[in-house]
């Protein structure tokens, strides 16, 4: 199934202006409608409690959240399906959209949506400096990770692929850590 597509183009600030279903993403100039499966929501809340869990411990740790419109330019509002500002970046709880690119996105595999996860989302991400992108592929049971070696990498200048029997870890996150199996349901 592909995702659906409104017929006219949108700017960003048109996109935020629109009164149309939320959970949508705004790419290239295009409204884009994920159609998420089941297994897409029960990862994603296994990756939210995990980075949860981690927020509890003592020190600071950020906030998580669930999708938000992120503006990045005049073409393109993502909603990450995962969210994660580190402590002093987080947006004032009560701002309206849009909200600033966080330290972490992560996008889990829908069917209708996976080949602008991979293409222009990653594109568009890695050009607006987000510092590190999860990709969650719910069909190879794996996790695609891109973030830069240093705040100043003008690219994602690391790219780590993780499966079944790894553990997926951050240098952002410090002490996190989540395995992989615990992300996908039993085949």
């Amino acid at each position: 199934m592909e995702a659906m597509q409104v017929a006219q183009r949108m700017s960003a600030e048109e996109y935020l202006a629109w009164d149309g279903p939320r959970g949508t993403n705004l790419v290239e100039g295009e409204v884009v409608m994920p159609q998420p499966r089941q297994v897409h929501q029960d990862v994603l809340l296994q990756v939210v409690l995990a980075i949860s869990r981690w927020i509890e411990e003592p020190g600071g740790r950020g906030r998580v959240s669930l999708p938000l419109d992120v503006a990045l330019d005049d073409a393109n509002v993502y909603g990450p399906d995962v969210l994660w500002y580190r402590a002093g970046r987080e947006p004032p709880i009560h701002d309206p959209p849009p909200y600033p690119l966080p330290d972490l996105a992560v996008e889990v595999r829908s069917p209708s949506t996976w080949r602008y996860d991979v293409g222009a989302k990653k594109t568009n991400y890695e050009r607006h400096g987000l510092p590190e992108l999860w990709l969650v592929d719910t069909t190879a049971d794996e996790v695609l990770i891109f973030r830069r070696s240093a705040p100043a990498a003008q690219a994602f200048d690391i790219a780590v692929e993780l499966g079944r029997g790894e553990t997926l870890t951050s240098p952002l996150l410090p002490g996190f850590a989540l395995a992989v199996d615990a992300l996908f349901p039993a085949r």
